[in-house]
């Protein structure tokens, strides 16, 4: 994925890397991270009120895209709604 306005590249090339990397920077801005020096993940898990709602859907997208590499049946098919 590329990210133009930086003229940045993933260096990742796997199948969720964007998924990923779009929840990183999402926690990132948060003030759990920013202010409370706290690890995304400790945010997320602890439901902290300053992460967006949109993070916790980049969470649970990335899930289901990580899920679906395990599932035979959904590797053929792809994602639902995709």
């Amino acid at each position: 994925m590329d990210y133009p306005e930086t003229g940045e590249v993933l260096k990742d090339r796997t199948r969720c890397a964007h998924l990923r990397a779009q929840l990183k920077m999402c926690l990132l801005r948060t003030d759990c991270c920013k202010k409370d020096r706290r690890t995304p993940r400790e945010c997320l898990k602890s439901r902290d009120p300053s992460v967006p709602e949109e993070c916790y859907s980049l969470w649970h997208t990335l899930f289901d895209c990580k899920h679906s590499m395990l599932d035979a049946r959904r590797r053929f098919r792809g994602i639902k709604g995709y």
